[in-house]
């Protein structure tokens, strides 16, 4: 098995095995309707085996950034419908990560009253809204009659992203938004079933997995984790709630038969990532983290060796649509530009030029 041999994740299939991660690029509108440019940029990078849309909110409340897209509203719905097709036009195949924000926004942001997580906690630092930086808010702590509306939103807008024609939907219950916070036990302080032992902390990402695979198929729904990331103040430094944490969720998963694992850790070979693979019994995708680039040679040895299914890289596939054939050829890169990540122009986003465009001197 090679990294460029084709897979079928659940009903997923994969030209190769080079997955785009979730990206952040705030290029959509303020009503977090899709824009043609991420129409063009989504289309541009339809040769990775799969993409995973940036983090898409279910709700208004779960908006964390300016320039977020939402997948609620009928023009979202149809904004992101014109990307699906794209794609899918040029053979890839794709699915929309699902992101509630949880005590990462702010009400200037989502013109929402109030943000939320599973305790009255914020999360440290400031976040830019269009007022200018503000601290981060204290975040309501959600009701336990509140929680099944939250579920439910999660399984609503996954109906919606199969209706704007998503091949599949992944929740994201990591980077310290609102499934991870109540993972830990630094943002989760509660006292009643969804807080306190890591079986109680592991309920809020199970139920909202398994009212996604119920809304559109287990075999079109994955989940992201990432275990001891220590990002967002979310924190998890005691391995061994770790381990016993993730390893709640995984068993709590393992009975839906989802599409995918897409797990984020610096060691996708070592034992807690492994392990956890083998209690979910799902297909499993990797990705090294923030810390250091994604490189071809990781990628392939992870495939080879049977250490993961897939692998997904962030940087290297923004400042290379066409990144799974300039691994395959050993062609040269570009470099990418982070100062241009995040923004609101073509500029840094669909600019980037294609091996066959650097051929004919385009």
């Amino acid at each position: 098995m090679t990294l460029y041999d084709p897979a079928v994740l659940g009903a997923l299939p994969l030209s190769n095995r080079v997955v785009m991660a979730p990206l952040t690029r705030t290029r959509a509108g303020a009503d977090g309707v899709p824009t043609p440019v991420m129409e063009e940029y989504y289309r541009q990078r339809a040769g990775q085996g799969l993409i995973v849309s940036e983090g898409t909110w279910p709700a208004r409340e779960g908006m964390s950034y300016p320039g977020q897209p939402g997948i609620v509203t009928p023009a979202q719905i149809e904004g992101w419908r014109r990307i699906t097709d794209a794609v899918h036009a040029a053979g890839g195949t794709i699915v929309m990560q699902l992101m509630h924000g949880g005590r990462v926004g702010h009400p200037a942001i989502s013109g929402e009253p109030r943000v939320m997580g599973p305790s009255a906690l914020a999360a440290p630092g400031q976040t830019r809204t269009p007022e200018g930086k503000r601290d981060l808010p204290v975040a309501h702590a959600l009701t336990l009659d509140e929680i099944p509306v939250v579920v439910e939103q999660f399984a609503q807008a996954a109906r919606n992203a199969i209706a704007a024609g998503f091949d599949g939907v992944e929740v994201h219950g990591a980077n310290g938004y609102l499934v991870h916070e109540f993972l830990s036990p630094v943002s989760n302080v509660r006292d009643d079933r969804y807080g306190g032992s890591p079986e109680n902390r592991a309920r809020f990402a199970i139920e909202v997995t398994a009212a996604v695979a119920a809304a559109v198929g287990a075999d079109r729904t994955g989940i992201r984790l990432s275990p001891q990331h220590g990002i967002q103040g979310v924190l998890e430094d005691d391995a061994d709630d770790v381990r016993a944490t993730y390893t709640a969720v995984a068993e709590g998963l393992a009975p839906l038969g989802l599409a995918f694992l897409d797990v984020l850790h610096a060691e996708p070979s070592g034992d807690l990532v492994q392990h956890l693979r083998r209690v979910a019994g799902a297909p499993l995708i990797v990705n090294t983290g923030f810390g250091v680039p994604t490189t071809r040679e990781s990628a392939e040895e992870l495939v080879a060796e049977g250490w993961a299914d897939a692998v997904a890289a962030g940087r290297p596939v923004i400042a290379n649509p066409d990144l799974v054939e300039r691994w395959r050829t050993r062609a040269e890169l570009n470099e990418p530009r982070p100062e241009l990540f995040y923004g609101s122009t073509a500029e840094g986003y669909v600019d980037y030029p294609s091996l066959e465009g650097v051929r004919s001197g385009n």
